[in-house]
């Protein structure tokens, strides 16, 4: 056992800067904060004998652990339970905190903090599948921390991307001692339809994920000569040559994990190796933990989908209270009033917005539901999210585009009052409310998966250095993987079909889910088919081609068209109704913009590129150009419907 020693005067300039030093030493000496001490490496056993690396940070006084019980955070992890994670930061320390720091904040307000190594990662025994086996495991630790004479029965859950699928899990497993819960940007609701794959195809993320912490698994990192290899691996290479094999990948040096990736690759119906504990909330929502939660995600993060799934889902089956927090970041990046190109001012962030940082924002909601706080988390609105847009278009001092935006509260989620509405899409490009005329000529491409459309961000994360997310003009780019001279506009590529309203003449809101409805055809036995909502702004001197905006996009495998669980493939030519869903946006088009939307069968490196051969889901096998038609005539409409906000008084 380490003493790591009381907060200091310097140590709260460290968490809370300077200028909030002189309050908090007020508060600390009528709260009489806690030194900490820390028991390293306790090895808590789950039930088939695996232990799992634990660190418990325990409130002190004089170099010695407190005797009584206190509330817990828990938090299980598999990016090292000593690593300091990317997002501890905050606007006024833009350094991010080590977890021992971040221990000290809690524990110094009376909490025992635990963070733990997930299975087959760093201190921890045993074999990492990725997030299957973290129900169990968390279930499993919780039942440990309950016992322990420290802990007084209450345990809160906190953590950021897996950290937060961590939670997911063992909430799916109804863990004891649960007594609330903080998911941030994670905690798949349904990892088929967001996180791992999404309307049948494959989210590409999961391959740079796997190469990136394969470097960090005990095999690699233990073995200097397969380090040294797997970092000598081209990534981006690897990606410009698809299709692979088995033991002829990028992370063919890292077999555990080269497995489990094909797996999720090759397993394309929706069926019970879906269904399984930690990837699929929607599937436990009863035995769900009845804690009260926070579900936290942003517009250009892999997650929104899940936390308003989880929100609705858990809302309408628990006691909770269930709160929703929606941002403008992307993942994780909450103190940044930007994502990619794309500024959206200065309120954009958490900090002095939601709460003075993110540190205070959970402290409230677990001195709320561990200590019975009276503080006013039981009022806070049920939903909270940034609407984006309302900005000048001209470029900041930073470079980056100001779109502006605002935060507001909500009641619900889907925003009650939104009207949803049908923009149909036109033989001459027109998107609007008037139905298509009925000899509209169809709209023909060529889909080459060789030369599929460039992944221009998104809702993108743990993609480097092959892919980025966030908000960008369309456009190819040398930063874009899969771009190429002369770097025109996506709208001006065969394969993209362009469909745009006229320049609005008042302001529109959309917030919600977006969804797609088209008519479609293909010449082989299967394809993809992709839409993009986009903000088009007029030009400026800054943009004087203008700036198309992305806000958010879907894409839908069609032999999934009737049902993820029973795929059926096309036959060649025949015309079928299919829904393209999105992950929920919320934007203002100003007066001026066009609203579009962008139908093209490709999003490439985001997800993979159907090879349009109907053989087996995965990375093998060969490939075949398409000629894919989209219908846009009286008896074969094809539309998106949008959530249109009205105006409020």
């Amino acid at each position: 056992m380490s003493h790591l020693g009381q907060l200091t005067r310097r140590g709260l300039a460290r968490l809370f800067g300077a200028a909030g030093v002189t309050a908090l030493a007020g508060e600390a000496a009528a709260d009489a904060p806690y030194d900490m001490v820390v028991e390293s490496d306790i090895m808590v056993a789950a039930r088939d004998g695996v232990k799992l690396a634990t660190d418990v940070y325990r409130p002190a006084r004089d170099g010695k652990p407190l005797p009584g019980r206190f509330p817990v955070i828990l938090e299980r992890t598999p990016y090292g339970k000593t690593v300091v994670s990317r997002s501890e930061l905050s606007v006024a320390n833009p350094k991010p905190l080590s977890r021992a720091e971040v221990a000290r904040f809690f524990v110094s307000k009376g909490y025992v903090v635990i963070y733990q190594d997930c299975r087959g990662r760093y201190g921890s025994e045993g074999k990492f599948v990725k997030y299957l086996s973290d129900g169990a495991d968390g279930y499993d630790t919780c039942a440990w921390i309950v016992k322990q004479p420290w802990c007084d029965g209450k345990i809160g859950t906190m953590g950021l991307s897996y950290a937060a699928h961590t939670q997911g899990a063992l909430g799916s497993a109804g863990a004891p001692g649960v007594a609330a819960m903080f998911l941030d940007s994670g905690g798949f609701a349904n990892a088929y339809q967001g996180g791992i794959r999404q309307g049948g195809a494959f989210e590409m993320k999961q391959v740079t994920w796997a190469y990136s912490n394969a470097l960090e698994s005990p095999e690699i990192a233990n073995d200097p000569k397969k380090l040294a290899a797997l970092k000598a691996v081209d990534i981006k290479a690897w990606f410009a040559k698809l299709p692979w094999k088995k033991g002829a990948s990028p992370l063919s040096l890292a077999p555990d994990y080269e497995d489990y990736v094909f797996d999720q690759w090759k397993h394309g119906e929706f069926d019970a190796y879906w269904k399984q504990m930690g990837i699929y909330a929607e599937g436990f929502y009863d035995q769900f933990c009845d804690a009260p939660m926070v579900h936290m995600s942003s517009w250009f993060d892999p997650y929104p989908r899940t936390a308003t799934q989880n929100y609705m889902g858990l809302k309408a089956k628990k006691r909770g209270p269930v709160r929703l927090i929606l941002g403008p970041w992307t993942h994780g990046d909450r103190s940044l009033t930007y994502a990619g190109d794309v500024d959206f001012g200065p309120a954009a962030t958490l900090d002095g917005q939601l709460a003075a940082n993110h540190l205070e924002l959970r402290l409230r909601w677990f001195d709320a539901w561990l200590k019975g706080a009276r503080n006013g988390a039981l009022q806070d609105p049920a939903v909270r999210i940034f609407v984006m847009g309302g900005g000048t278009g001209r470029r900041n001092a930073a470079g980056r585009m100001d779109h502006g935006g605002r935060w507001r509260a909500e009641t619900d989620w889907p925003i009650p009052d939104a009207r949803n509405t049908v923009f149909h899409l036109h033989g001459d490009g027109r998107l609007a409310v008037d139905k298509p005329v009925k000899d509209a000529a169809p709209k023909t491409y060529l889909f080459d998966p060789d030369h599929p459309v460039p992944s221009i961000g998104g809702t993108i994360t743990s993609g480097k250095p092959v892919m980025v997310g966030g908000a960008f003009d369309q456009r190819e780019g040398p930063a874009f993987f899969g771009s190429r001279e002369p770097y025109r506009p996506l709208a001006e590529r065969p394969d993209v079909l362009v469909f745009q309203t006229e320049p609005l003449k008042e302001d529109v809101e959309v917030t919600g889910p977006i969804v797609a409805r088209l008519h479609v055809t293909t010449d082989g036995p299967d394809t993809d088919f992709t839409v993009k909502l986009v903000d088009v702004y007029p030009p400026n001197a800054d943009y004087p081609e203008g700036f198309a905006m992305n806000l958010t996009d879907g894409i839908l495998r069609l032999r999934y068209r009737d049902s993820f669980e029973h795929p059926k493939l096309l036959t060649p030519g025949e015309v079928v109704e299919i829904e393209v869903s999105c992950f929920p946006a919320s934007n203002l088009f100003k007066a001026g913009h066009r609203i579009r939307l962008d139908v093209s069968s490709s999003n490439f490196p985001h997800f993979d590129v159907n090879p349009n051969t109907g053989g087996p889901e995965g990375p093998e096998g060969e490939r075949r150009v398409a000629r894919n038609t989209l219908f846009v005539d009286a008896s074969r409409p094809s539309r998106v419907v949008l959530p249109i906000i009205p105006k409020r008084g």
